[in-house]
């Protein structure tokens, strides 16, 4: 990758909305708990952050109070929105002032339009723990459309999510918006398929090591295969058994556990699990910059997976290089 991997990430959003604790919680090892103690944040905050090695993620972090907002349109723009790759609006949904934070997003997507018209856009929709659960689809679908309806004129087409720091709901969000930034994706995706073609596991899962966001996994890519005839029946039952919120999960697990041993003062090699289905769990490092889990059914030989991970470094570690 060349210098180009410097990425920057406008997070932006009314005071309040949760922006520096969903930073916190994805880039400083934050539990949701330990959120509670940070304060307001003061105009931009910025923090360069490594990811997968050699990219760079410059996210901005803009503080919401009006006071600040309105010099971000006014006196900062060109500043502010210049060579922005990404904008992730953050919006309360319990907020008690929706015109306001709306007029917000208006002006951002005016100044994106002006300065930054390739920028993606996410939209998160957060502290949705705070809605019943049974209203939360509704009200993420009704959101999505009328924001969507005024981005139109701007030509920007949205991504959204329903996110809170309670649940796994974030490590989703940000894992989409950052493999969105990863120019090389796809090599890692294909190279995954032809890994797992060679172990036969359930599930292959590659996270980024400092993040543990979730880079690539194979069972994506079975979605695409199901249904496709009648052989592959059996991959469409396995992959409806399966937890859609695995990843996050797991994710949410392994950073816990890294901050427990890291506590101890000893380093995360690799970890297995013997899961009480029948399935076996395997963590181990694949590069300088990304984590491997293989699921499998049987009991296989433990040197074998590990010698399996090692062969494949080298794949891995070309394309990150790339």
């Amino acid at each position: 990758m060349s210098h180009a991997s410097r990425k920057k990430l406008l997070l932006m959003g009314r005071s309040g909305s949760g922006k520096s604790s969903m930073r916190s919680i994805i880039f400083s090892n934050y539990s949701a708990f330990d959120t509670r103690r940070l304060g307001a944040t003061i105009d931009v905050e910025l923090s360069h952050l490594r990811f997968l090695g050699n990219m760079t993620l410059n996210l901005w972090d803009c503080g919401g109070q009006d006071v600040f907002m309105d010099n971000y349109f006014t006196n900062q723009k060109d500043h502010i929105f210049k060579m922005v790759q990404v904008l992730i609006h953050v919006f309360d949904v319990e907020s008690k002032s929706i015109n306001k934070d709306i007029e917000i997003f208006i002006k951002s997507l005016t100044n994106l339009q002006k300065y930054s018209p390739g920028a993606k856009i996410f939209v998160l929709l957060h502290k949705m723990d705070l809605v019943q659960i049974d209203k939360r689809q509704e009200l993420f679908t009704i959101m999505m459309e009328k924001l969507q309806k005024i981005s139109n004129p701007y030509q920007f087409k949205l991504i959204g999510f329903p996110t809170s720091i309670w649940d796994e709901s974030l490590y989703k969000a940000w894992s989409q918006i950052v493999c969105s930034l990863i120019p090389n994706i796809n090599l890692f995706n294909s190279n995954l398929i032809k890994f797992n073609s060679i172990l036969d596991a359930e599930e292959i899962i590659l996270f980024e090591k400092t993040t543990f966001l979730v880079i690539s996994s194979t069972a994506s890519m079975n979605q695409a295969i199901e249904g496709a005839d009648e052989e592959h029946e059996e991959t469409t039952t396995k992959e409806e058994d399966l937890d859609p919120k695995r990843f996050e999960k797991i994710s949410n697990i392994i950073k816990t556990y890294k901050q427990s041993i890291s506590k101890l003062r000893t380093n995360f090699n690799n970890l297995i699990i013997r899961g009480s289905n029948g399935n076996n769990f395997y963590i181990d490092i694949l590069t300088d910059n990304m984590f491997i889990m293989i699921v499998l059914k049987d009991t296989v030989e433990e040197l074998l997976i590990l010698d399996n991970i090692k062969a494949a470094r080298k794949w891995f570690e070309k394309i990150e290089n790339a």
